[in-house]
């Protein structure tokens, strides 16, 4: 079985953020996007709802063996592998993403807050510093990304909360929320969110906009106003979902931007962050 069999058919333009779009310089679009391929495929490995687990296992370890040099690695894998050689990127971040996949594989529930930023700074985080070491970022800007990472991952965690559940028995929402407020696991399965599961999904909504004003600042410490503009767009968007979901319901209600609504948000995000940056 080869990774391509188990592809989902996403592409980056499917994604809720903007992934290596025009706005970057075209020398730093192609190894953004074979990091966004090689996560792609991984991503649909963990993903995929009939494959054995053991099965996900092993093809998640072509992928490791791709990043390591293996002749028998995914093709992925190996092209990112390539890439990183010849731009002298930190394998880590690549590795740290795997180590994501696997344990989803494996982990289905998480306890409370702090677990799920565990998962997030091996999900998540690894994708921002990946793209800000491509630019040759400075890496006082890790902690800023590092929120706004965390922040899109729980905000596509809660968007997906009702599929994840019904299609690969995945929780991230932790127990101890579900004990604040009354919710209960099977309340996933309904068509409609309870009173307690809206509440559930509130509240991590809420501790979600902690980590966005947090990012806040981070376009402004970008040096390459390109990709300062890029990420003020994805922090905008960020903040219009989080209040969707304070407001919305995911299992009975579209949270996900129509393409007219990201797109008016894109561009007032873009010209602010480049007016800005002019004055």
């Amino acid at each position: 079985m080869e990774a391509a069999d188990l592809a989902s058919g996403k592409g980056h333009r499917d994604e809720n953020f903007p992934v290596a779009s025009i706005l970057l310089k075209p020398e730093h679009r192609a190894p953004v996007m074979a990091f966004y391929r090689f996560a792609r495929v991984a991503d649909d490995i963990s993903d995929h709802e009939t494959l054995p687990a053991a099965e996900k296992l092993a093809q998640l370890g072509r992928m490791r063996a791709g990043l390591d040099g293996k002749a028998e690695g995914a093709a992925e894998a190996l092209a990112l592998r390539a890439v990183m050689a010849d731009r002298r990127l930190d394998p880590m971040h690549a590795h740290d993403l795997l180590n994501a996949f696997e344990r989803d594989v494996t982990v289905t529930r998480y306890e409370d807050w702090e677990g799920l930023i565990g998962y997030c700074r091996l999900s998540a985080m690894p994708v921002g510093r990946y793209v800000l070491d491509v630019h040759g970022e400075d890496r006082a800007t890790w902690p800023a990304s590092d929120a706004l990472c965390a922040a899109l991952q729980v905000i596509n965690h809660l968007q997906d909360c009702a599929k994840d559940y019904r299609t690969l028995d995945r929780v991230y929402i932790p127990a101890e929320t579900f004990a604040e407020t009354g919710a209960r696991i099977e309340d996933l399965a309904a068509d409609r969110a309870t009173p307690a599961l809206r509440a559930a999904i509130v509240s991590l909504a809420g501790k979600t906009r902690m980590l966005l004003d947090t990012s806040a600042r981070f376009p402004a410490m970008i040096a390459d106003r390109r990709l300062a503009a890029e990420v003020a767009i994805i922090q905008r968007l960020a903040v219009s979902l989080c209040g969707r979901l304070e407001t919305r319901d995911p299992l009975s209600e579209r949270v996900h931007h129509k393409t007219w609504e990201a797109g008016f948000l894109a561009a007032s995000a873009a010209v602010g962050s480049l007016f800005r940056r002019a004055a």
